[in-house]
């Protein structure tokens, strides 16, 4: 066997030290999931799943996470795709908008929707619409307004990564811009899209702030699988919170990996 040269010999220990400082990261969250895993048990998660209170926080969960994951690709990839490809007044300042969800604090973005709806409009859509304010809607509508951003980002990066020229030759064969997006573009973003809900859903899922805030987090009416978390460590259930918790850790790591056996980390064919 080959001796190794003398610069992969004086280049470990750089990467000695990088996997050091960065290992302590890794396992940090590793010892957050061991912890979590150690001070629960299967009866425990059997027992918070016989709940009619936690069933039923798992099901808005599931429905409110998927249709704000649908509501945000629905929005993320017409935004991605003018933000990657076209140059219009107001661009930065659309830009730098779409980050705000993303770095405000989660419960200045639920007090933010709760003042909107106290507004006239906001009181005027209750009214005559459907109301949001502590309501199904509303939790679906305070997931969606974090998870767009990141379906958003998403988008766009992909589009950016699409060569242009496939587009432009198909609008010189006689196609529309929007047959052209339609028929090259959206079939090659595919992936794309993909992990664009894929994050939406999974973001949507975890989120706590903004739906106590905005929606409360009544029992079997607004209750999502955060706010269980929330409300059985108020009332010093630990080993119901922990339970919780383990089940949101499992459907995140189930998301993950399915995000790479199916390789919706790249975009394009193939």
């Amino acid at each position: 066997m080959r001796a190794p040269t003398r610069d992969a010999r004086s280049n470990a220990p750089f990467y000695v030290c990088m996997g050091l400082l960065g290992g302590v990261y890794v396992g940090l969250i590793a010892a957050l999931v061991v912890a979590d895993i150690a001070h629960t048990s299967f009866g425990d998660i059997g027992r918070a799943l016989a709940s009619p209170q936690i069933r039923a926080a798992v099901w808005l969960s599931l429905l409110s996470s998927s249709a704000a994951a649908i509501l945000s690709v629905w929005v993320g990839v017409p935004l991605g795709y003018l933000l990657s490809r076209t140059r219009f007044p107001g661009r930065t300042v659309l830009d730098v908008l779409l980050d705000v969800p993303i770095v405000l604090p989660p419960l200045v973005v639920g007090l933010s929707l709760l003042i909107l709806f106290q507004t006239q409009p906001g009181a005027w859509f209750q009214r005559h619409v459907f109301p949001v304010t502590y309501a199904v809607a509303g939790v679906v509508l305070a997931q969606f307004v974090v998870s767009a951003a990141f379906a958003v980002r998403t988008m766009r990066v992909t589009f950016d990564q699409i060569d242009p020229r496939a587009e432009d030759i198909a609008c010189t064969l006689g196609c529309s811009r929007a047959q052209a997006f339609w028929r090259v573009t959206l079939p090659e973003a595919r992936r794309g899209v993909l992990t664009a809900f894929a994050l939406a859903w999974a973001r949507a899922l975890g989120e706590f702030g903004p739906i106590l805030v905005f929606c409360g987090a009544t029992r079997m009416r607004t209750e999502v699988l955060s706010t269980s978390v929330f409300l059985e460590l108020s009332v010093g259930n630990l080993e119901a919170a922990l339970a919780v918790s383990l089940l949101m850790i499992a459907v995140a790591v189930a998301v993950l990996v399915v995000m790479r056996a199916f390789g919706l980390r790249g975009t394009g064919p193939g």
